[in-house]
């Protein structure tokens, strides 16, 4: 069976018809004032799954969030939670829990009396607060640290009292709004997969809110990309890369080349398609195309190949000059100038320590790739 990419788990509640919607935004507005954050807006998530809103600022992502929580009321629509209509519940009546970018972690209290500080308010009894806090410290293996106070703690170690804290009273739901932002990359990249890992083990549904398209990727079953109060794309993450629907989501999510142009013919789900400066493009395509359409075609910087030799047939090619090189460690990435003054990227994996007569600055080379390569965007 052909895919897009590669599968993480196979879980997939939201292609099966008989599986019902866990938290449901039915035609949800939100505005402040004159201006509208998030715009009629209808989004399924199911039981389970770790899902993403990614977007800019401003996009209406965290508004959507506190809407979940309570926070924030809709201006129209409903939020069902497990078939529940929220409307009029309190955020403190609400089976789920937040856990802020900041953390807000008491100061003077020990890590064991904020993780316990939820519990007691519930006014569960001494004994099992003392057992829930133990449980959630080795949870998140900090075990050794209940008695520091947070500023004793890394910011990565704070990150997990946060998330115990969150965790200890046992949403049905967590919402997450950028909880990895105050990390360095490293330790972000870590936390990434220790975060799908708890998710799985507790069986939670998530749902975080970033503006970090690979902290999305890592981490999401599905991923809604969002902008101007609306989602323009709902997706795996493979599918999310791999066929954009649009050139804002293309260019959204990771590096993408774009070049514009007018089918010329299209035969068996392959389009030809030629620019304005007269590169002949031909790409498998799964839309209607008409000859004579103006249409974009979108290739990944990892798609493309480079070469001192001019292919044969001089379809899917394009000559230019080497303009840049910057050597990543994992991949290099070649900025090349076409004729026509663009810039494209195209990088190449550097699988080998030691390469013979590397291609250096100026030099005049070719880019090339698939027909199955890119991903034809209608205009």
């Amino acid at each position: 069976m052909k895919s897009l990419g590669s599968i993480r788990r196979s879980f997939e509640p939201w292609n099966d018809p008989d599986q019902r919607p866990y938290i449901a935004f039915e035609n949800i507005t939100k505005k402040f004032g004159d201006f509208v954050a998030v715009k009629d807006l209808t989004l399924h998530i199911y039981q389970k799954e770790f899902f993403a809103l990614l977007g800019g600022s401003g996009c209406g992502k965290s508004t959507l969030l506190r809407m979940l929580a309570g926070f924030e009321n809709p201006t129209d629509g409903q939020i069902l939670l497990d078939g529940e209509n929220m409307a009029g519940v309190p955020p403190y009546k609400r089976p789920v829990n937040m856990m802020f970018q900041s953390y807000a972690l008491f100061p003077h209290m020990s890590v064991e009396k904020n993780i316990a500080f939820g519990l007691k308010q519930d006014g569960m009894a001494k004994s099992e607060i003392e057992d829930r806090v133990s449980d959630m410290l080795k949870l998140v293996k900090l075990d050794q640290f209940g008695k520091r106070k947070p500023h004793q703690l890394s910011g990565g170690q704070r990150q997990r009292v946060a998330l115990a804290r969150s965790i200890a009273k046992r949403p049905k739901v967590l919402l997450l709004d950028e909880p990895l932002g105050a990390l360095d990359k490293k330790l972000r990249e870590e936390t990434q997969f220790e975060l799908m890992d708890l998710q799985q083990d507790l069986g939670l549904t998530f749902l975080v809110v970033t503006h970090d398209q690979e902290e999305a990727m890592t981490m999401a079953d599905r991923i809604a990309v969002m902008d101007l109060g609306r989602i323009v794309q709902i997706g795996t993450p493979v599918e999310t890369y791999e066929a954009p629907k649009s050139e804002f989501v293309a260019s959204f999510i990771g590096d993408i080349n774009l070049f514009r142009g007018e089918v010329t013919g299209i035969s068996d789900g392959v389009a030809d398609i030629e620019t304005a400066d007269g590169m002949h493009i031909r790409s498998e395509t799964a839309q209607p195309l008409q000859a004579g359409q103006k249409v974009s075609f979108a290739i990944r910087p990892e798609k493309l190949r480079v070469s001192r030799i001019k292919p044969e047939g001089g379809i899917n090619a394009a000559s230019g000059e080497v303009w840049d090189i910057g050597y990543l460690g994992d991949m290099t990435v070649f900025h090349v100038k076409l004729g026509n003054g663009e810039i494209v990227k195209a990088s190449l994996l550097n699988a080998v320590r030691t390469v013979e007569d590397p291609i250096g600055y100026d030099e005049e080379i070719w880019v090339c790739f698939n027909t199955d390569g890119g991903v034809v965007l209608g205009s």
